[in-house]
Formats: structure tokens, C-alpha cells, sequence
């Protein structure tokens, strides 16, 4: 049938609009001397003139709108399934809906009754379509799969941020638990329940788009045994959001951990950090928002407080944590000063603490260091050459940004240690039998500013991508031969290209490491680099027409510009000698320990480096970066990924207000 003969008078179309995307027409006449006449259903009575060159999509009959499954729509397309998707979610109040073998998942932003005991029972034995979509059937899929064939399993957790991952993955693994509830000796199940509201309570926060956001990638990888019962688990977090420690967008908040021990610091455990309400702390009021509406952060503390207890996290633990949170909470505050002289004039070469500062002697007091050895480490720095060692000044925004990056880091080791001790609780005595991996991490991002945070998140997301479509357009392949269909290879779109762009040699990483390691590393020198390199040289990056420090990388998705401010800072993570120095001499002995454990891990990865260029006659390497060891995390996890069977759900944000049951540009 030729094109033409669908488009009769009456037929249902969709045209593209500016502010609802698309708007439901019909054909007035068919197309005749290249054109199409169509009229909105909205302005009746206003004829447009279309050419048939660029036939608009076709609707669906009525009948087929809203079904179960995207896939039995006879017309496949944007607006298609845009459509579908609204009338189940707005008319029938239906968040989940097949897409062949993905779950579309749309934020209803609130709590619904569909995740109880009774709703876990019905699906549980169920198989796929039978009844209605439920993240419960993608989990009793996997669980099925890995029963039946004893094969590794995989559940793929996507989306932008604020659309719902966060959420989806808990009830996922609550769904693993209770079907593969352990003997009751162990509670394991309980314990992985268990790791949720701790991981939320020191990774998640309140962003413009998200009130829970995960502000880190995890993998819980959890096992079983012969018998399909859960017997351990093991989590893995990838690039932590370092910088909402000591700084956060207008509305935002900091990690809850801050808020929860403010609100509670009236109660036994926190007696002592010396907590205050958090609009007085600088690093829990830079977005001017300490509270998120319905969230009780002192009940929320309970919460977090019962976990730990639960994953064995003893009194002296917990207090660490606590301890931890409390001195970055004091550290943020220290009233760091210009240097002036008698005539109260300053040249802006020297820094220090105010005598009167009250916030340095109570961080010094939880890190366990000496007061004085802190306050002049804040403002000063050692250089050591071959003939001797100076110790110079600091200016007001060095030793501000030293603060700042003493602060990241003793945060980011926290959390580190926190899932070091959470596996610890989750760890098998036995060897597992099979698993079923829960992946929820950050959705692609795109904000009015990007940085190195995002730039590593849409690589991510590249990657994810990559392995979607690779796994979907192998299994329509694989259908095509069993039912033995002739059929030729599928030329897919491969984001293979943008992915070279980033990770090859001379790629953007491979660059800014190579930037790293200049003497007096800059982000300029970087951004020069880039240009010399790329620019009209590989179609999937480019040199912003306004700005001469940013760059562009045309994603799958879309393209994004990124500021290259604070990308050498942020991938070369150094913490000043004279701070870890300080720490790893800690009278806490946990404190102490955590620093010389981690000096101890650097010290390993970096001489097996060293190793392995040696035997390829190479040079020598440095400290790995941040950038390098996220990108060998990200290889690792996509190895594991491609071994298993993977199921994926891809949850969706319907509005930027974060409003119940609406759609936006909803007509």
C-alpha cells in the first residue's frame, strides 16, 4: 500500500507543536500536488497546509491507546507512545506500562498502595504479562530466569534525575528479599533492606528536580544459594558528588546526613559534636533551603540510626560516622580571614583563622588533631626542593578552596568506609551459587552549568546505552533465527564514535590526564588542548560559539555544553600533604586509620600501574585519577552487565514541579 493511501479524509494525525510537542489533528483532504490538509482538533475550522514530503504520524485507533504493552500499538512512534502513555497515567492513574522488554515507569510523585505484601504474592510465580505491568514482574522475571537456567541476572534501573530510579530499586530488592528470604537465623535479606535508608541518608539529597536524589551510581550485586535463597550481597558506588559538601545550587540542599544530625542533636548519640540548627552552618545553607516539605529529618535520623544498629554498626562506629559529619559541618565554617597588618591593610598573600573563631577548635576536637597545627595548616602550605623546605602563605580563595578540598575528602572517605562496612555485614560465608544485580544509577544530565561531575555521568550513560542496544537488536536477531525469517544484519545507530571521543587515546580523558600531570596544571591549558585536538575533527565535538573556556559533546541524547572550570582540580583530587599528614597522626584511631588505609590503597593501585607500563615500556605513572579510576569502575561494571541477563526499567519524570498525577504541556 502506497504511504498516500493511509492519509483519507478523517484520518487521526499528530502535528509537532512548540508548547505541547504534539497536538492530535485530522485530514481534511488527501494529499494532492505534493500536500496535505490537515486541521487541529484545538482550532477548528483553521485549514493547514502541509507538504507530503514530511508526512506527519498517524494515530492510533482509540481501541489500542492505553493497552499494556507500547509494542501492540499499530503505529510505533514519539507521539504514539507519548500518547499512550499519558491516558494510562492520567485517566486510569497506570504508572507502569511494557515496552517490549522494558518497563516504563512514570513518577506518580506520591505513595501509592501497590507495593504491599499481597501485591508481592500475586505476582510472585506469575510469568511476564500475565497481569498487569509492575516492577514486581521485571524482579519475578529475573528471579525466575535465574531459577530456571542458573544464570547471572541483571536489573537496569535508568532515567533522568527526579524520575523515580531511587524507588524503583528499593522495591525491586525489597521483591528479592522476601522471595529469597534467607534462614532465619541470618536475616541477610533484612540486612540488605537495610542498606537503604544508611546509602540515602549519606548519598542522596535535595536537588531543584528531585527531593531524594542519588547523588552516586550503586551496583548491589545480590547472591544466592543452590536453593535460590539470598546467602550475602556486595555493593559497589561510583563518583560520589564531592562538590554538594561544601556548595549547592539555589534550593538545594546537602546530603540528609547533615540535616538529620541538626535536627536531632538534642539526642544521647550526638551529645558532644557541639551541632546547631543547620541554617547556622555554612555548608548546609549555601542553597538557602535546610528543609524539604513532609520530611521529618529528626525521624528520618531514627531511621538511619535503627540501620545501622541492624547492620552491626557498633556504638564507637556510629559515633565515627557522626563525629565525621559534625567536624565537615565546622570545618565549613571556619571564618577564614585576609592577613592584615597594624594599619588594618592587607596585599592579599596571606590568610588566617580569626583567634575568636569558635568552629576550628571543634573541628580539630572531632578529627582528633592539635588545634594549632590545623589553624596554621589552613593557611599555609610546604614546599620542599632539593636544598630545603618552605613554609609560605596562603591567600584568602587558596585557603578557602584548601578547606573546601580537606572538607570533600574527609566526606568522601566516610562514605567510602560506611560501604566498606556495610559489605562487611552483607558478606556471604559462602561462595554464591548465582546473582541478580540491581543497577540505579545517575540518568543522563544536562543543567544551565555543567562540569566534570556531569561530563562523567552522560559517559556513563553513553555506556549504558551502548550496552541497551546492543542487547535489544541482538535478541530481535536471535528471534529471526530460531523462527528462521530471513533477515539481513540491522545497521543500529552505535554511539560508538561519541564514546571514542571521550575514551581513546587522545580522547578527552585521555587528555585531561595528560593535562594533570604539567607542572602547573590549568583548566585552560586543557581546554586549548581539546580545541587543537577535536574541533572540526570529530563531528560529535565542539567549540561553543560564545565561550572560549567551555566545550561541546554531542551525546545520543542531546548535545551538552561543558565548562571546563574545575575539571584538572576535580579529576586530580590532591589533598595538601601538610592535611593528610595531620589526620593520618589522628589520636581518633579510626580517623588515623582510615587516612593510612586509604594512602595504602593509592600506594597499591599505583605501583600496579607502574608494573604494568614498565612491562610495556613505558614511563612511570602517577597517582590515578579520578577520571582514570572511574573509568576502569565503569568497565568493570559494563564486563559484569554483559554477563548477565539484563532487564531494564526506565523510569520517567512527567513534570518539573514534582506535582501528583501531571503531565507537562498536558492540553
Amino acid at each position: 500500500m502506497a504511504i498516500a493511501q493511509l492519509y483519507v479524509k478523517d484520518t487521526g494525525v499528530w502535528l509537532k507543536d512548540l508548547e505541547y510537542v504534539w497536538v492530535p489533528a485530522k485530514v481534511l483532504s488527501p494529499p494532492e500536488d505534493g500536500f496535505l490538509v490537515v486541521e487541529r482538533e484545538d482550532k477548528p475550522g483553521q485549514e493547514i497546509k502541509l507538504p507530503f514530503s514530511d508526512p506527519p504520524p498517524i494515530q492510533n485507533p482509540d481501541i489500542l491507546v492505553g493497552q499494556n504493552d507500547l509494542t501492540t500499538l499499530s503505529y510505533l512512534h514519539e507521539p504514539a507512545v507519548l500518547h499512550s502513555l499519558k491516558v494510562r497515567f492520567l485517566q486510569s492513574h497506570i504508572i507502569y506500562t511494557y515496552c517490549g522488554i522494558v518497563l516504563v515507569a512514570m513518577n506518580p510523585y506520591q505513595q501509592l498502595p501497590i507495593y504491599g505484601s499481597e501485591i508481592m504474592s500475586a505476582y510472585n510465580g506469575q510469568e511476564m504479562g500475565e497481569m498487569d505491568p509492575h516492577l514486581f514482574a521485571v524482579a519475578e522475571e529475573a528471579y525466575r530466569k535465574m531459577s530456571r537456567e542458573n544464570l547471572n541476572q541483571s536489573v537496569i534501573v535508568s532515567g533522568e534525575s527526579g524520575a523515580g530510579k531511587t524507588v524503583s530499586a528499593k522495591y525491586t530488592m525489597r521483591y528479592f528479599a522476601t522471595v529469597g528470604g534467607a534462614s532465619a537465623e541470618t536475616h541477610v535479606e533484612k540486612k540488605v533492606l537495610a542498606s537503604n535508608p544508611i546509602m540515602e541518608a549519606i548519598g542522596n539529597a535535595k536537588t531543584i528536580r528531585n527531593d531524594n536524589s542519588s547523588r552516586f551510581g550503586k551496583y548491589l550485586e545480590i547472591g544466592f544459594s543452590k536453593s535460590h535463597q539470598i546467602i550475602g550481597a556486595y555493593m559497589r558506588t561510583y563518583l560520589l558528588e564531592k562538590s554538594r559538601v561544601v556548595n549547592q545550587s539555589q534550593d538545594e540542599r546537602n546530603y540528609h546526613i547533615f540535616y538529620q544530625l541538626c535536627a536531632s542533636r538534642h539526642t544521647p548519640e550526638l551529645q558532644g559534636l557541639n551541632l546547631d540548627v543547620a541554617e547556622n552552618f555554612t555548608y548546609s545553607s549555601a542553597g538557602g533551603c535546610t528543609q524539604i516539605k513532609d520530611i521529618d529529618d529528626s525521624y528520618e535520623f531514627t531511621q538511619t540510626l535503627d540501620a545501622l544498629r541492624q547492620l552491626g554498626f557498633s556504638p564507637d562506629m556510629q559515633r565515627h560516622i557522626f563525629s565525621l559529619v559534625a567536624s565537615v559541618l565546622h570545618l565549613g565554617s571556619v571564618g577564614i580571614v585576609e592577613l592584615v597588618n597594624e594599619e588594618g591593610e592587607g596585599e592579599g598573600e596571606a590568610s588566617m583563622v580569626p583567634p575568636g573563631d569558635g568552629h576550628i577548635g571543634l573541628a580539630a576536637e572531632q578529627l582528633g588533631v592539635d588545634v594549632t597545627d590545623l589553624r596554621k595548616w589552613l593557611c599555609h602550605r610546604r614546599i620542599v626542593t632539593d636544598t630545603e623546605s618552605l613554609v609560605i602563605p596562603l591567600n584568602l580563595k587558596q585557603a578557602i578552596n584548601a578547606r573546601d578540598g580537606l572538607s570533600k575528602h574527609l566526606y568522601a572517605l566516610m562514605f567510602d568506609w560506611v560501604v566498606e562496612q556495610i559489605n562487611c555485614a552483607l558478606k556471604a560465608s559462602t561462595k554464591h551459587h548465582v546473582f541478580i544485580g540491581v543497577l540505579d544509577i545517575y540518568g543522563f544530565e544536562t543543567f544551565d552549568i555543567n562540569s566534570f561531575e556531569q561530563f562523567c555521568i552522560n559517559y556513563a550513560n553513553e555506556k549504558l546505552q551502548q550496552q541497551f542496544n546492543q542487547h535489544v537488536f541482538k535478541l530481535e536477531q536471535q528471534e529471526y533465527i530460531s523462527e528462521a525469517i530471513e533477515w539481513s544484519f540491522i545497521d543500529f545507530y552505535d554511539n560508538q564514535p561519541c564514546i571514542d571521543l571521550i575514551e581513546n587515546k587522545l580522547g578527552i580523558m585521555d587528555l585531561l590526564d595528560e593535562t594533570c600531570k604539567l607542572p602547573e596544571a590549568s583548566d585552560s591549558q586543557l581546554i586549548q588542548k581539546l580545541y587543537n585536538t577535536h574541533e572540526g575533527k570529530s563531528s560529535h565535538f565542539s567549540k561553543p560559539r560564545t565561550s572560549r573556556s567551555a566545550f561541546c559533546v554531542h551525546h545520543y541524547a542531546t548535545a551538552v555544553e561543558y565548562q571546563s572550570e574545575g575539571f584538572v582540580e576535580k579529576n586530580t583530587d590532591s589533598l595538601v600533604n601538610e592535611h593528610l599528614k595531620l589526620l593520618k597522626a589522628s589520636k581518633h584511631k579510626m580517623v588515623a586509620n582510615m587516612f593510612l588505609n586509604q594512602e595504602a590503597a593509592v600506594a597499591k593501585v599505583t605501583k600496579a600501574a607502574a608494573m604494568k607500563n614498565k612491562r610495556k615500556g613505558q614511563g612511570m605513572i602517577s597517582k590515578p585519577t579520578v577520571g582514570l579510576q572511574f573509568q576502569e569502575s565503569l568497565k568493570g561494571l559494563m564486563s559484569t552487565l554483559n554477563s548477565t541477563s539484563p532487564h531494564y526499567i526506565r523510569c520517567i519524570k512527567p513534570n518539573d514541579q514534582k506535582s501528583s498525577f501531571i503531565v507537562w504541556c498536558s492540553s
